[in-house]
């Protein structure tokens, strides 16, 4: 999956200063929690990064809350890649890996929520998931004010036989 000379993978230990680069820019704006290179580099494993003649210009990264439950997280795309196709990518290939693993369901809590709608998922209430509720918001500074929205999208895992 390429688009414009843009490649999607699995992050590498290497990545994680320019992952936390990214994150830190989005935190700045107040996007998104910032994710230090220490955090980033204990959760390697469900990065993803996109990159661009060896540079990497955009990240996400998935956490799973049960079996058939998990977030994608951390998205954020380097400014002058914004608008061309490398959020959907790197969506798209966090999608994929959790069908494989055989999640049924997805959702983000986000501030662009036309970029979710066309991706096909809709809004629900945070309450809608109580294990992120749990495991994160408690320790977020807008946790009396999130403003964030809440979507998911329902996953067809490919794994299944017919």
């Amino acid at each position: 999956m390429t688009q414009e000379g843009v490649s999607v993978r699995n992050a590498r230990l290497g990545d994680a200063a320019a992952i936390a680069a990214l994150t830190k820019e989005y935190a700045g704006e107040g996007i998104m929690l910032e994710r230090p290179v220490d955090n980033i580099i204990e959760n390697i494993r469900n990065f993803f990064v996109a990159e661009h003649a060896g540079r990497v210009i955009g990240c996400c990264a998935v956490a799973f809350y049960t079996p058939k439950l998990a977030e994608i997280r951390s998205l954020a795309v380097e400014g002058g890649w914004k608008l061309r196709g490398t959020g959907r990518q790197l969506v798209e290939k966090a999608e994929s890996i959790l069908r494989d693993e055989g999640v049924a369901e997805v959702f983000v809590l986000t501030l662009s929520r036309e970029f979710f709608l066309r991706l096909g998922y809709g809004e629900v209430e945070k309450e809608y998931f109580p294990q992120k509720i749990w495991r994160d918001c408690t320790r977020c500074p807008k946790l009396m004010a999130c403003d964030e929205i809440a979507m998911k999208k329902t996953l067809v895992p490919t794994n299944i036989q017919t």
